[in-house]
């Protein structure tokens, strides 16, 4: 693919209403997305209303596990096996709570605290977004 078709690609994408658009052809990879944009535009407005009265009570106690990346991410190792973590599961800094995939490629999302599993933020085979939260924790 040439620049320019890749250019017209790129404007057309923006001037849609697609979120995604991911293309493999042999060598050459591509991968567009609007879904950060939107993320910053929610996050900004309507929290600070409904959260801050809550904040400082779950922050003493809970803390987040967040998305080091863009993707796909998947509970269990495998269709068939358990999820890696849930609701009331111990973790350990280091241990793997998740897998994300983006571009074909696996990312072991690691825990890095020590507590319990009080929410599973995500759904298995959702998309996420850079610091979307996936779980939160409980110190313990």
């Amino acid at each position: 693919m040439e620049l320019k078709d890749v250019q017209h690609l790129m404007k057309t994408f923006e001037a849609s209403d697609t979120r995604e658009l991911k293309i493999d052809d042999g060598s050459f990879h591509l991968y567009l997305s609007k879904n950060q944009q939107a993320n910053v535009k929610t996050d900004l407005s309507p929290q600070p209303s409904h959260a801050e009265p809550v904040r400082p009570v779950a922050a003493a106690s809970t803390r987040q596990i967040k998305a080091p990346l863009v993707g796909t991410v998947y509970l269990q190792a495998k269709p068939e096996q358990p999820a890696y973590v849930k609701v009331g599961s111990q973790v350990r800094k280091g241990d793997v709570v998740c897998i994300i995939e983006a571009m074909k490629m696996m990312t072991e999302v690691k825990s890095d605290q020590d507590g319990i599993i009080s929410a599973v933020k995500v759904k298995n085979g959702e998309l996420v977004e850079v610091d979307q939260p996936l779980f939160e924790v409980m110190e313990g």
